[in-house]
């Protein structure tokens, strides 16, 4: 079994591939279905053969990552086929995809979810909405049946160290949430969001980013709040939450549909524009702004400049908004480029530490377990010598009484446990270490014991071993 990681990034590809990579909610579903979903059923209908490579499988999606996590019966044919589903899935060539795909196995794996999880890795450094993606991740991949024990196991402990990370460290200090970053940008790279108070805001999507866009804008004491989604129950639940946690001194919150008519109307009255939501297709257009900017400046000549905040991957507004007189915007691309990766080093450092340790203690205790079935197939072997043996005395020599057989057979499980004891301990010692697989197949060879049990047969290996 081999664990791989196979993706994209705001590290390896640039926004446009990375927006055009970008998958719907149901696409995700259907690509973890297809990486392990069937791996059951073919192998039901045609046995080992033609069975997809990977057994488990779980995909982090967020603006600025796409990755396949999987457990693969082979490596390279694991590589091939996950690289060649992403392609297929997210509608682009391998051709385009492939030079900024990155490959993870093993060790390396485990290290990248975890570096994720803490968030070293993201376009803030330190930002902490990554634990909620992560967890987001899992529990996709728990309801579409593709995330094995190892996966879950993986999972959840990059959780933990992405917690301990955060309550061990000030890396909380080195970066902050996208939104608040991007809000910064759009005061021109200068810290804190209190510049939008008494400002009107307007935010697009009621999501988790858009939930937290509007939290953040109603603590900094905007005026007045708007939140558009497509489905209007949930933005004006969103919107009757900000307002009885705000409390009196709160921005008055409101919710409308998205629409032309609608968002036209409130753009002509926002300052302060955030829009994140799952649309495939642009949400607001240069013309729309341009005409919104045009009506602001009839309606209110002192309004400050419009600023728009946009979050969404594949982008929610068109890109030739950045030319539109008297609009400031700021969206992934930008924030891309204005992201730095060294802020608080004492801090980054500490996590990297953090992490390099809980890679070390999960990969002796992955090889170590590795080394469970070796021990058990060799146990059971000689068990099966022993009780060949005894049959054979007692054929033998049938005069033999019950307390000399009973002590024979002691006698002989002893010395069958003596020679078998330094063996086994030593090789599950031995498997902490990097190579340590070699010496589980050298004992599997020595002994003739066979291939290691198939995965699904492993949790009734380690439940015989723990017994």
């Amino acid at each position: 079994m081999t664990l791989l990681v196979i993706g994209l990034s705001h590290r390896s590809a640039p926004v446009s591939v990375l927006e055009a990579a970008a998958l719907t909610p149901d696409a995700r579903g259907k690509l973890l279905r297809d990486a392990a979903g069937a791996a059951s059923a073919s192998a039901t209908v045609s046995g080992a053969a033609g069975r997809p490579s990977a057994i488990e499988a779980a995909l982090l999606a967020t603006c600025n990552r796409i990755e396949i996590y999987a457990v693969a019966e082979r490596f390279h044919a694991g590589v091939a086929e996950l690289r060649a589903l992403l392609s297929r899935h997210t509608g682009m060539s391998q051709a385009e995809l492939e030079p900024h795909l990155y490959t993870h196995h093993e060790d390396r794996a485990v290290e990248h979810l975890l570096s994720v999880a803490c968030g070293l890795d993201s376009m803030v450094v330190g930002e902490g909405q990554i634990l909620g993606q992560i967890k987001s991740a899992l529990a996709l991949a728990q309801e579409e049946h593709t995330a094995g024990r190892l996966l879950n196991e993986l999972f959840q402990q990059a959780l933990r160290v992405g917690k301990r990370a955060h309550s061990e460290t000030n890396i909380d200090r080195a970066g902050q949430s996208l939104v608040t970053f991007g809000l910064e940008q759009l005061n021109g790279g200068r810290a804190g969001v209190d510049w939008v108070r008494g400002r009107r805001a307007l935010v697009i999507g009621a999501g988790s980013m858009s939930s937290l866009a509007a939290t953040t804008l109603a603590r900094a004491g905007v005026a007045e709040l708007v939140i558009a989604n497509r489905t209007l129950e949930r933005a004006e639940r969103l919107a009757a939450g900000l307002s009885d946690a705000e409390g009196q001194d709160g921005p008055r919150a409101r919710a409308v549909p998205i629409n032309a008519i609608s968002i036209a109307a409130e753009l002509a009255l926002a300052d302060v524009v955030v829009s994140c939501t799952g649309a495939t297709g642009l949400v607001l257009t240069a013309e729309a702004v341009a005409g919104a900017v045009r009506e602001r400046a009839r309606r209110r000549p002192a309004a400050p400049e419009l600023t728009v905040l946009d979050l969404a991957m594949p982008r929610d507004v068109e890109a030739a908004v950045h030319d539109v007189e008297g609009v400031r915007l700021v969206d992934i691309e930008s924030l891309a480029a204005a992201s730095a990766d060294a802020p608080m080093a004492a801090d980054v450092d500490a996590v990297r530490g953090i992490v390099a340790e809980e890679v070390a203690v999960l990969g002796a205790a992955r090889r170590a377990a590795h080394t469970t079935p070796t021990v058990v197939a060799l146990r059971a072997m000689a068990s099966q010598v022993v009780a060949g043996e005894l049959a054979r005395l007692d054929g033998r020599l049938p005069e033999l009484g019950e307390r000399e057989r009973a002590e024979i057979a002691r006698t002989v499980r002893r010395v069958v446990d003596k020679l078998l004891h330094p063996p086994t301990v030593r090789v599950k010692e031995l498997a902490a270490e990097p190579d340590g697989a070699y010496y589980a197949a050298a004992l599997r060879q020595l002994f003739d014991l066979g291939t290691p049990p198939a995965p699904d047969q492993r949790d009734q290996v380690d439940q015989k071993e723990r017994s």
